[in-house]
Order: structure tokens, then C-alpha cells, then sequence
């Protein structure tokens, strides 16, 4: 069963430390380019989300709840974003991603933001911001195995990715994992709700956001 975690109408006034203000502004420009190309296909699942909220949701998160460990996963990661402002936060991260054109642009801004952080001197570096530890994305299915059963409609966007689960290769279960997030597709929040009220250790959380001023976040509290 999952918790639904109340979270304060006052989210959107967190302060966001200025380098995350930057990255922010880099990684839309980057994934505005990529989708004004007319030369490439465009993948029509990867939409942008409002990362200065999912930044300010994730740090209320770190720091107002109760954490089961360090590790943090993004459901279909695109450019790295969210991963990368959960790297700036201090966790553990990984971002699962399917589709190859993505993830090779999730590397690439990972590896530039990664280098830039990093040339900050430290005591320029704001107390807020954790040092980056370049976190690992992999190409894959962030489904776990079976998981596919749990959906009532079969044209949901996340059952159309035909590569393999990513937990093999990254050797963990997403019971090894604190903090989940996801962007569902307008439809299917109820499905990654199941899928992690499933699969996800008792006490991590699920971090959504399902659209425009409407970030969601849910606690594991016991088996269904």
C-alpha cells in the first residue's frame, strides 16, 4: 500500500541554489535544439518537466523525510535532468533510459555538468550543492521483470520499450532504491504507482510529477 506524503502549498518558494538556476537554463536550451532538429526522428515520449520544482520537491523530500538509504533512480531519464539535480543533492543516482539517442545526450550533459561543478573552487561552491559524483545511466527497461501484468491497458506508454530490464545489468532490484522518480504519461500514474507499491522496499519513496504545478509523492508502507 502506498502513503500519499503531503507536501507544502510553499514548495515553489525554495530557494534553488544558483548553479542549479544555470544547469537548468543549459538543459532546456539543449533539449529545446534537439527537438527543433527536422533531420533527426523525434521521440514523442520525451516531454520536459518543470525541473525547478522537481528540485525543490526532491530537496523537501531529503530533508523533511525519513530515508531508507542513499540511492536514487529516474524512470526514463532523457537528458539526465532530474538525475543530475539529484546527484547535486547528495544521492546516489541512476537514470534508466530506453531509447539510445537520449541516453547519449543524458551522457554527454552529465559528463559537461559533471566537469563543471567540479571546477567550482570549494569555497565558491554553495553549502546546498553536494559534490557531483557523475552518476551512472544505463540504457534499458526501468520495468522490473512482470511487471508489464499489473497494467489494464496495454497501449501505455511505458509498455512499449523493447530492450531488456536494466536492473540486470546494473545488478540491483529496485528494492535497492530510496527515492524513485517518474514522469507518467497523462494515463498511466496509476500503473508506475502500482508497479513501484510492488516492487519497491518498504519506506522508499515515489516521487511523480504529472504535470504543471503537479508534483506527487507516495511512501511504501506495506505489501497489497
Amino acid at each position: 500500500m502506498l502513503q500519499s506524503i503531503s507536501l507544502p502549498r510553499n514548495l515553489d518558494t525554495r530557494p534553488i541554489p544558483t548553479p542549479v538556476h544555470a544547469m537548468v537554463h543549459d538543459l532546456r536550451c539543449r533539449i529545446e535544439a534537439f527537438q527543433d532538429r527536422w533531420d533527426v526522428p523525434q521521440i514523442e515520449q520525451f516531454v520536459a518537466a518543470d525541473y525547478e520544482l522537481v528540485y525543490q520537491t526532491l530537496d523537501w523530500v531529503r530533508e523533511s523525510q525519513m530515508m531508507i538509504g542513499n540511492r536514487f533512480v529516474e524512470w526514463g531519464c532523457g537528458f539526465a535532468a532530474v538525475t543530475l539535480l539529484a546527484d547535486c543533492l547528495g544521492w546516489d543516482c541512476i537514470g534508466i533510459e530506453s531509447e539510445p539517442t537520449l541516453l547519449q545526450h543524458g551522457r554527454k550533459t552529465v559528463s559537461d555538468w559533471c566537469a563543471t561543478l567540479r571546477s567550482e573552487p570549494q569555497a565558491n561552491r554553495e553549502q546546498t550543492l553536494a559534490t557531483p559524483a557523475e552518476p551512472e545511466l544505463v540504457l534499458g527497461n526501468f520495468l522490473p521483470t512482470g511487471s508489464e501484468e499489473l497494467a489494464d491497458d496495454p497501449t501505455l506508454p511505458s509498455l512499449g520499450h523493447n530492450t531488456a530490464t536494466a536492473y540486470e545489468e546494473i545488478g540491483l532490484e529496485l528494492d535497492d532504491f530510496s527515492v524513485v522518480y517518474s514522469y507518467p504519461w497523462p494515463g498511466e500514474d496509476e500503473f508506475h504507482e502500482l508497479v513501484f507499491d510492488r516492487y519497491a522496499a518498504r519506506g522508499a519513496i515515489l516521487v511523480q510529477f504529472c504535470g504543471p504545478n503537479d508534483v506527487r509523492a507516495w511512501r511504501a508502507v506495506s505489501r497489497t
